[in-house]
């Protein structure tokens, strides 16, 4: 013991390290459906280790949160000014107050119990399950000018606050989206995500759980072109056109492939390869002539792409229109297989709008593909290499924003670093989405950025906070813990009845999906997306969760400002 005493004290980075790995060794533990997560176990893990009273630099854990809270601005950017329209006013507003009533829940509880600005703040880390709280509430904290013992035991107590209440904080909405709200309004979670799904496809039948379409989105068929056949004399242009969802992708003449272009024309004794949805091979078959099989060694080269939609014209449109409004000779020889929005699947269907940011897979050939990225946006492979130059930027931007300071009714006021970069961040993930050629950061290294750096951030604040965390924890668990319970259940409870009866958000899924969007509670959509069997509530979901996580976020600072109680050293 001694051994390892010496070298976490002397290798603190070892120690961060060792933090991590056991902290997601353990979140990975699952009691039931319930999972504690690897950011809560970090934090666990970290206070224990922190016991032996290691110390490490600040600045690393200054630079790692600017690091995660701007990646998480920088994703949610699209989102979160798409979802400033009339459209979505009303769950805009459902998450706006969903924010709010959870800020007024802990302050209240916060001056009627009589908690110093750290726990309070903890609470609504924990209670609200917003890890990111804990950065900005302790930039805020460092900014009051108090002694360093009063700083770092408020900071230690922000910890404490989350552990404490965090676990409940997770579990609370998972019981409210699945249980007690469907049980009150007596719903069927599943049966209304059918209705739902069925409305948004014009009817289609909604599959059940195990059940999978065995029919692929798009399939390609060959046909023998007789002289009597319809398309003979006929362009490949005119053929897609007249099939609608089907398109010419290869001529065989004389046992060879022809160079395709539109204006090809078909002659009899042509083979023709065509690909399309599978209703639409039918359509082909009266139009071409006989079913054929595909010459042996014959090769049909088609790619998969994924582009952002950053066109303007096509944002807020639902699926249907967009087929519709979208001629033939635009559309041809490309099909939609596949919806992201903030990297969770959306419901393929009829009534789907699409948003800008949002990550659209098409299968086609590369050349019909380079046609229709020119007029949707651009794809993900453009964006493989981080601009570090406006990275760089952001990231100067969001600590400059940081350090403004105001007072307001003689309460100051300063987002901090943290405020600043998710602010910079929003700002920078939205200018990459309506201009691509700018300050590109791939998802990939904007997610790892994102978990590692709130992973990190973490791993040292329970460190640190290890030796005095056991002592708040004796001296204020009890009250937290219920204080916590209060948090968590008594703003979506209140929100869910105001956006049903004020707002008028009546739909059971877009309701229950607002109330964990609204609360920026994964665990509790996740749930929901198992009852409900189906993708229909990540539309409202993504929204609210996108609003929530700024205003959220931004509360860290704003308590500290409202609390007026500081800790004793």
């Amino acid at each position: 013991m001694s051994f390892l005493n010496d070298l976490f004290t002397t290798q603190p980075l070892i120690a961060l390290f060792v933090t991590i790995a056991l902290g997601y060794l353990i979140g990975k533990i699952r009691i039931g459906k319930f999972v504690l997560g690897g950011i809560a176990g970090t934090l666990l893990v970290g206070v224990v280790i922190g016991q032996i009273g290691i110390t490490i630099d600040p600045g690393i854990k200054t630079i790692f949160f600017a690091l995660f809270i701007y990646a998480v601005g920088f994703q949610g950017g699209p989102q979160f000014f798409h979802a400033l329209n009339r459209r979505s006013l009303n769950q805009l507003a459902s998450a706006f107050v969903m924010c709010v009533m959870g800020l007024i829940t802990v302050l209240v509880g916060a001056w009627m119990f009589g908690l110093d600005r750290g726990l309070a703040a903890g609470l609504a880390s924990g209670g609200l399950t917003q890890s990111a709280i804990i950065g900005t509430a302790g930039d805020a904290i460092a900014k009051l000018g108090l002694s360093a013992a009063v700083t770092k035991t408020m900071q230690t107590n922000v910890a404490v606050g989350y552990a404490v209440t965090y676990i409940f904080g997770s579990l609370g909405p998972i019981i409210l989206v699945t249980w007690l709200l469907p049980a009150l309004k007596r719903w069927d979670i599943r049966a209304e995500a059918i209705k739902l799904a069925a409305s948004m496809s014009g009817g289609r039948t909604e599959l059940d759980p195990g059940q999978f379409d065995a029919v692929r989105p798009v399939v390609t068929r060959f046909f023998s072109v007789e002289a009597k056949s319809k398309a003979a004399g006929k362009t490949a242009l005119e053929v897609d056109t007249a099939l609608s969802d089907a398109a010419v992708e290869a001529i065989i003449r004389s046992g060879q492939a022809i160079t395709l272009a539109e204006t090809s024309v078909i002659r009899p004794g042509d083979l023709i390869a065509l690909s399309g949805t599978p209703e639409s091979m039918s359509a082909g078959q009266a139009l071409l002539g006989e079913e054929s099989p595909a010459p042996v060694g014959f090769r049909l080269v088609e790619e998969s792409r994924e582009i952002i939609l950053t066109n303007k014209a096509l944002a807020s449109r639902k699926i249907s229109e967009i087929h519709e409004h979208v001629n033939a000779g635009t559309r041809h020889g490309v099909y939609l297989t596949q919806a992201k929005r903030m990297g969770i699947n959306l419901p393929l269907l009829d009534k789907l709008e699409l948003n800008r940011g949002d990550e659209l897979h098409f299968v086609g050939r590369p050349t019909d593909l380079n046609r229709v990225q020119s007029k949707l946006g651009y794809t993900i492979r453009a964006g493989a290499v981080t601009d570090f130059v406006f990275f760089g930027i952001g990231m100067t931007v969001g600590l400059l924003i940081g350090l403004i300071s105001f007072t307001l009714w003689g309460v100051p006021i300063s987002i901090g670093s943290g405020g600043g970069c998710l602010l910079a961040g929003l700002m920078f993930g939205w200018l990459r989405s309506v201009h691509p050629r700018y300050a590109a950061l791939p998802l990939g290294a904007s997610t790892f950025l994102r978990d590692f750096g709130l992973a990190v951030f973490v791993g040292i604040v329970g460190i640190t906070a290890g030796p005095q965390a056991l002592v708040a924890i004796q001296q204020y668990g009890l009250t937290l813990f219920f204080l916590g319970v209060a948090a968590t259940l008594i703003p979506p409870i209140l929100t869910f009845f105001f956006s049903y009866y004020v707002l008028r958000i009546r739909n059971p899924i877009e309701a229950l999906a607002c109330v964990a969007g609204g609360r920026s509670a994964n665990p509790a959509f996740a749930a929901l997306l198992e009852k409900a069997g189906n993708s229909t509530p990540v539309v409202s979901f993504t929204i609210t969760y996108a609003v929530a996580n700024v205003f959220l976020t931004l509360w860290g600072p704003v308590i500290v400002g409202l609390i007026t109680k500081n800790a004793v050293a």
